[in-house]
């Protein structure tokens, strides 16, 4: 393939056959840190390179099980072969010379990463950028502050946390171990599943926060996803952010973890106090990699890593770059991810409008041939969709999703997200579980048929949810 060239280093072996992932790209490998660190301004001297072609994309995913229809990206994610083979070589810089790397290069290298996302999300300064592994640990360092006020008398006792009632349940115990055990109230914005509009989302919102307000209450922080997910909804963040800044909120923490790759990301257009979001669930980097934003602002505290190593007191930045020794090559492909995806048409502003079209076609595909419905209006699906299940498959619980989940893996070769909605009083035959789908670059129509085709069969087989054991 002619953007690679062999290393000489042993292959892999996958269920296709041999695969070589120790490959770099033909252009000089600027990111692989030089002794004196890594010159930040070195990718406006990239030669374009051509288009990905079908058989690159393929040999990118071929490490996938080829047995498996994929179609649950928001979980995981996925990471092409060209980064695995990245993330290695740093893996192997370490070991060769870790005194070297981790006191001349890292830093450098984390330094870059940080620039290159200050570009992504279109934010202020890169002293706003922080590196953290994942978005449940973003939102601990936020939520760790928040305890702090109350113990330091800047919060009262009952002053309010505000947050939608579908956040992810991580979010939701973070929220409990330090907001509410300080003393804090926490209030959950009730909206309807299915969701047929956004304004749905944002009626309930301000009514909570007036009635707040009225109650002679103040709401110290609003947590305010960008996507959730489950079940899958893209959340109208602009207009809340605007509304609790009518409504005097003091803090406005927006955990994104799905957007980064999936959904247009822009600090200066959202406004919000604090972001995060995922670099390996939609953007294509190795687990675990994330972001954390926080506005430069003289009325927002400080915050701090939870693990206190040698950077603290000098700004979250730089003490998210050192928290001990540890795997820090996740973080360090991120330029290099961003070199991947802009071999695609439109760069990952094409990827996410392709992706968002296919998901919205194999929804309706979907909804179509089981006789039922989405779980939102295609513009709240991103490039995920929530599809309703044949009431006749009887799930009843979250437990019977679960085991729906493992049987279409086990049975089916399918990997999907199984959601159980709770019927409201009164629905007739409503449906009650709806299945998550995702599009990638490398599905194909063929794993939304495969996911169809076997609903069908259990459907015609008589199948219900109680006759599982697992």
């Amino acid at each position: 393939m002619s953007h690679f060239t062999k290393q000489g280093l042993s292959p892999f072996k996958t269920k296709r056959g041999f695969l070589n992932l120790h490959y770099r790209f033909s252009f000089p490998c600027i990111f692989s840190p030089s002794k004196r660190g890594i010159d930040t301004h070195a990718s406006h001297h990239l030669d374009r390179k051509p288009l990905i072609s079908d058989a690159e994309l393929r040999f990118e995913f071929a490490h996938h099980d080829p047995a498996v229809a994929r179609v649950n990206n928001g979980s995981f994610g996925s990471c092409p072969a060209s980064i695995i083979a990245a993330q290695q070589r740093w893996q192997l810089q370490v070991l060769r010379q870790p005194d070297d790397f981790y006191l001349n290069r890292l830093r450098p290298g984390i330094l870059h990463t940080r620039t290159v996302i200050k570009g992504l999300i279109n934010a202020g300064d890169v002293d706003e950028i922080s590196i953290v592994d994942n978005a449940t640990a973003a939102a601990a360092i936020v939520l760790q502050q928040a305890g702090w006020a109350f113990a330091e008398g800047r919060f009262n006792q009952g002053d309010a946390a505000v947050m939608l009632c579908h956040a992810y349940g991580a979010v939701k115990k973070s929220v409990e171990a330090y907001f509410s055990r300080a003393g804090g109230r926490v209030i959950e914005v009730q909206y309807p599943f299915p969701v047929s509009s956004k304004y749905e989302i944002i009626s309930e919102f301000q009514k909570v926060l007036e009635k707040v307000r009225s109650d002679g209450h103040k709401v110290r922080l609003a947590l305010i996803d960008h996507i959730t997910s489950m079940p899958r909804v893209v959340i109208p963040i602009k207009e809340l952010v605007e509304i609790c800044r009518n409504e005097d909120v003091d803090q406005i923490f927006v955990d994104a973890a799905h957007a980064m790759g999936c959904t247009k990301v822009d600090m200066q257009e959202i406004g919000a106090d604090y972001y995060t979001s995922n670099l390996h669930k939609c953007f294509f980097c190795p687990p675990s990699v994330s972001f954390l934003y926080c506005r430069k602002s003289e009325t927002l505290p400080d915050l701090h890593h939870p693990m206190v190593s040698h950077g603290y007191g000098n700004g979250l930045p730089i003490e998210s770059s050192w928290i001990g020794t540890r795997d820090y090559s996740a973080q360090l492909v991120v330029p290099e991810v961003v070199e991947f995806v802009s071999r695609f048409e439109g760069g990952i502003e094409g990827i996410r409008k392709r992706n968002h079209e296919k998901v919205v076609e194999m929804g309706q595909m979907l909804v179509k041939a089981w006789g039922t419905n989405l779980g939102s209006p295609p513009e709240m699906c991103s490039s995920m969709a929530m599809v309703g299940l044949p009431a006749c498959l009887g799930i009843s619980s979250d437990w019977d999703g679960l085991k729906l989940r493992t049987h279409l893996r086990e049975c089916f070769g399918i990997e999907v997200h199984i959601y159980y909605r709770e019927p409201e009083d009164g629905e007739v035959n409503p449906v009650t579980g709806y299945a998550r789908i995702s599009h990638q670059v490398y599905n194909t129509i063929d794993d939304y048929c495969k996911l169809r085709d076997a609903v069908n069969k259990l459907v015609n087989d008589g199948f219900t949810c109680a006759l599982l054991s697992i």
